[in-house]
Formats: C-alpha cells, sequence, structure tokens
C-alpha cells in the first residue's frame, strides 16, 4: 500500500503559517519578477484568478476582492518543506519526497490498522507540527494513490483522506477521473485517447493491453497496469543522481552591459557549483544562454548559447565561473536588451578525489586543484554557519540585475533578522 501526502495550496498555506490574518482570505503567490500566478488559495480560485495568468491583467479583481498578494519566498517554501518531509519521515518506515509538497509513503505493514483513522493522525500532526494542512489518498499503486489524493483533495465530503481498498471503490474513482487527470498522462496522449473514446480513467484500465502497449509504449502500459492494481513503480527512497543542473534567472530590468550580464553569469555559474558540491557530482559540460524577451520586434531579438567541455570534470566554484565568463565574451552581442540569462551543467559524475587527467606542468596543475579544493570547503563551511551567499567570488553580484520581489513577506524560519519576535 502507497500513501500520497500533498500539501494544499503549499506557497499559500506556507504564507498563513507566519500570518494567521490571511486565512478565509483570498491568497496569491507570484513568479519570478512579481509576473504570474503560480499559487492561489481556494478564495483565489473561487474569483477567478487562473494559474499562469499575468497579474497585471487581474488588477482590478485583485484590488476589488482584496486579494493579498505575495512575491514567492522560495527559501521559505524550501525550509517549510524540508519541516514537513522530516515530520512525515517519523511516521512511515519509507518516504520517497516526489516534489517540493508531495511525498509517497511505504504503508505496506499498516494493514492490520485501521488506516482511515492513522492518516488522520498523520493530518493532524503534520498541521500540529508545521502548520501545513495535507491531503493523503491511499492505494495499492502509487497511480491509484495519486487518484485516491484528487478525490481527498477535491471532493470535501472525504475530509482530506480517500483510500481505495476495494474493487468498486476502485471502479468508482476511476470512472470520475478524466484521462488528462492520470499520473503520467500528458497533454498529447489525453487528446489522442479522448479522440479514441477513451475519456476517462476507467476506459483507460478497460482498453485492451495490446493496443495501450502499441500506442503509448511501455510507459501507457505500465500507467493502465497501475490502474488495474498492478504495482510497477516502487518507492525511491533514494533520489537518483542528477543528469544536469540548471541556474537561470529572468531580470528584474533589461541589461545592456556586458559587465552587469557577466555578473549574473558568474552568479548562477557558483550557485551550479554550490549544488554540484551537495550533489557530490563533478560537471564535464558547461552551456551559458543569453536573450532578450520573446516580446521585442524580430529586429530586436537574439537567443544565444554555447555548450564547452571542461578539461576535467569539475565542481570548482572558480573554475565553472571562470569558463563561464569566457563562453559569455563569445556569445554576447551588444546592442540588444538581454531579459533572462542562465548556466547549465551537465555531464555530471561522481567529483573525483584527485585531477581526472595528469597535468602539462605537474608542479602547478596540482597545487592549483589543490588549493581550489581546500577554499572551496572553507566556503561551503562559512556559508552553511552564517548563511548562502555569506562568502562568495568577487565576480558574483545581484545587486543590477536581480528580480523583483516587491512583495517578498518575511523570511521567518531562515533569517535570524526576519525571525517573528513575541512581546509580553
Amino acid at each position: 500500500m502507497f500513501a500520497l501526502v500533498d500539501c494544499n495550496n503549499f506557497y499559500v498555506s506556507c504564507e498563513r503559517v507566519f500570518n494567521p490574518a490571511l486565512q478565509g482570505r483570498p491568497v496569491a503567490v507570484l513568479s519570478n519578477n512579481d509576473g504570474c500566478f503560480i499559487a492561489r488559495s481556494e478564495e483565489a480560485k473561487a474569483i477567478g484568478l487562473v494559474m499562469g495568468a499575468p497579474a497585471f491583467k487581474s488588477r482590478e479583481l485583485l484590488k476589488m476582492h482584496k486579494v493579498a498578494v505575495y512575491s514567492a519566498n522560495f527559501p521559505l517554501y524550501g525550509d517549510m518543506s524540508s519541516r514537513v518531509m522530516a515530520t512525515l519521515a517519523e511516521l512511515a518506515p519509507d518516504i520517497e519526497i516526489y516534489s517540493i509538497d508531495e511525498a509517497f509513503l511505504d504503508m505496506s505493514g499498516f494493514r492490520r490498522y485501521d488506516l482511515d483513522s492513522y492518516a488522520r493522525s498523520m493530518r493532524k500532526t503534520v498541521r500540529q507540527h508545521t502548520g501545513i494542512p495535507v491531503c493523503i489518498g491511499i492505494a495499492s499503486t502509487k497511480t491509484l494513490a495519486k487518484v485516491a489524493n484528487r478525490l481527498a483533495k477535491k471532493n470535501p465530503r472525504y475530509q482530506g483522506v480517500s483510500i481505495l481498498n476495494t474493487d468498486e471503490e476502485i471502479h468508482a474513482a476511476l470512472a470520475i477521473t478524466r484521462v488528462e487527470d492520470i499520473w503520467g498522462i500528458g497533454r498529447q496522449w489525453s487528446q489522442f485517447l479522448h479522440a479514441q473514446q477513451i475519456h476517462t480513467a476507467l476506459d483507460l484500465a478497460r482498453a485492451p493491453a495490446p493496443w495501450i502497449r502499441k500506442h503509448l509504449h511501455i510507459t501507457g502500459a505500465r500507467v493502465q497496469a497501475e490502474l488495474n492494481g498492478n504495482s510497477c513503480l516502487k518507492l525511491e527512497t533514494v533520489r537518483p543522481a542528477k543528469q544536469s543542473i540548471c541556474t537561470s534567472r529572468s531580470f528584474g530590468r533589461s541589461v545592456a552591459a556586458f559587465d552587469e550580464l557577466l555578473q549574473a553569469v558568474s552568479t548562477f555559474g557558483g550557485k551550479c557549483a554550490v549544488k554540484l558540491r551537495k550533489e557530490g557530482s563533478a560537471a564535464s559540460l558547461l552551456t551559458v544562454f543569453i536573450c532578450t524577451s520573446p516580446f521585442n520586434d524580430p529586429a530586436k531579438k537574439y537567443w544565444g548559447t554555447r555548450t564547452v567541455s571542461l578539461i576535467q570534470p569539475s565542481q570548482d566554484s572558480i573554475t565553472l565561473v571562470r569558463a563561464a565568463g569566457l563562453i559569455l565574451e563569445s556569445i554576447f552581442r551588444p546592442g540588444y536588451d538581454y531579459k533572462k540569462a542562465g548556466v547549465i551543467v551537465s555531464g555530471l559524475s561522481p567529483a573525483p578525489l584527485s585531477p581526472a587527467i595528469l597535468p602539462l606542468f605537474p608542479d602547478e596543475e596540482p597545487a592549483s586543484y589543490d588549493r581550489n579544493k581546500k577554499i572551496m570547503i572553507v566556503m561551503d563551511s562559512i556559508n552553511q554557519r552564517y548563511g548562502s551567499g555569506s562568502v562568495h567570488l568577487a565576480a558574483e553580484n545581484s545587486a543590477g540585475w536581480k528580480p523583483h520581489q516587491e512583495l517578498l513577506s518575511p523570511r521567518s524560519t531562515t533569517v535570524w533578522s526576519d525571525i517573528i519576535k513575541v512581546r509580553g
């Protein structure tokens, strides 16, 4: 048995934990540069705010209904996610963290217990420990657990917990689940299935297996098997190693000067290096891209990108930032207003303990490698103790190009100065 625990309107719920006055009020969270809606409370959904819609188009609606609007506070959301996952890990023997607000739990050892009572106890415990409301779906496969969770979230009569135990319960749930709402069925497949008169999850479960395998391949066959109660997807308690890491941002204003763009790219390269060291990986390929706004006139549009191979895999900030700067020099074109840039590291492998390639000048390169490695260890330890960015390379600087976050709430769990003060 699997349980899928999903936080309700997670970003909004994080804001409400530290501002109880937001309870019952429409709340929305915006994307980078305060552009589009990326989270909405149920009250905000009810007044017509659409996921992904530009906020400026809803100004009158926001004003009319006194919607509380916030910039995305990712440090806060990440920390609250860690607290939720840590609480769930104490309530089940194994956990797979699926996303920032979702986790699968192994419930196979709980069959002799009253699952409904235990699931409701889990909801209460998470709410008490973190302040975050969750919904729980339980079933014999991960795909069915997704279906159950959707029922728990969408139908008030379940009061946040849905368990699919019997064939009758499973068939009833599948009959009201449209194919586009099935985990693993994307937009193209759902359009194809509707054209073939397969409209619900029950239709998909009952379709001929050879036909599904022919048209939806192995992935579709697994989805069908899971809908029929045959578990094909195991709990991934150890997250697979990442194949690539990307750090990119849309700028709060257009950037035309090379020096400012270099600061941005250097910052992204430094962040990629930090992520590599946390993963215990090293990158052999480095990509830098820069682009103007897609809404510019054709003559003012530009997309520049280039990928290079590093001499040897690296997780060193100094090496990656220097390489990113050289790539930027080759793709930068003056006369354009750049709106976004990013750095991608790929070709990842476990970080070597020593240089993988013998240097041409052995008296110099090993010393440089060892020196940089020691510098990275010191930088990471300082930043871990005093906060991210306390120590960084001189080339890294976000003062000129950082995104707009005019509606940012306090980072109440990650910054000392933002911690809530209680006065007697």
